[in-house]
């Protein structure tokens, strides 16, 4: 009988901390932000369905290119596309916490890696010219920035025509953007879809921006 009433008093409160879990998780989603500094720690727990290596696989980085990463954090994909684009290309790697970009800049000190400039910039309003970059990434961003749309404006005006965009996205991220989801939202815009690794539970897409008019008249 006591044991009876142990499991039924356990049950109850694996229950709870389920419910709590869940109104966490819901509120945070109706809320988008950035994950704070005080837990850079589990940014940069593994993640074994969007890897370091798949990212690069995607994004197809290319010596001598000038790659943008919105919402680097602590520089987990970092290091991988700036060696990737060496010896002269350059991440630039955008974020919103000042935090983080000083963590950033210890982090790639330490790794060695000269080719990466993080500065505090919001993805909304970049502060780069127009067609500056050959490829841009995001990874566990897009749901977090509180007009998305506004940031893919911005993301299309600095990635050159023909260029590359990958946003990557995983579960349990309580911002977490679904594939098909995000797959229309681009070719609505004009994007083209090319490729994709993972799972619907988490996932890399690449899209090729659209040859503008823009383009087309500086030529």
């Amino acid at each position: 009988m006591r044991f009876r009433r142990k499991s039924r008093v356990s049950i109850a409160l694996l229950g709870l901390a389920a419910l709590a879990g869940l109104a966490y998780a819901l509120r945070w989603r109706s809320n988008p932000s950035p994950c704070p500094y005080a837990q850079r720690h589990a940014i940069d727990l593994p993640r074994p369905v969007i890897t370091r290596s798949r990212l690069r696989d995607v994004l197809d980085p290319r010596p001598d290119e000038r790659v943008l990463e919105v919402g680097p954090g602590t520089g987990y994909y970092t290091g991988t596309v700036a060696r990737a684009i060496e010896p002269s290309g350059t991440v630039h790697a955008a974020d919103v916490q000042s935090e983080m970009v000083a963590h950033l800049r210890t982090r790639m000190r330490r790794e060695g890696q000269s080719n990466v400039e993080p500065i505090r910039a919001d993805g909304r309003s970049l502060p780069y010219e127009t067609d500056e970059f050959d490829a841009a990434y995001l990874v566990l961003v897009l749901g977090e920035i509180p007009d998305q749309e506004r940031a893919l404006d911005e993301l299309e005006r600095v990635v050159k025509p023909g260029g590359r965009l990958v946003v990557g996205e995983s579960l349990p991220d309580p911002h977490f953007v679904g594939f098909e989801r995000l797959r229309r939202r681009l070719e609505r815009r004009g994007l083209t879809f090319e490729t994709r690794v993972g799972t619907r539970a988490g996932y890399f897409a690449r899209f090729e921006l659209p040859i503008s008019e823009r383009s087309t008249a500086a030529e």
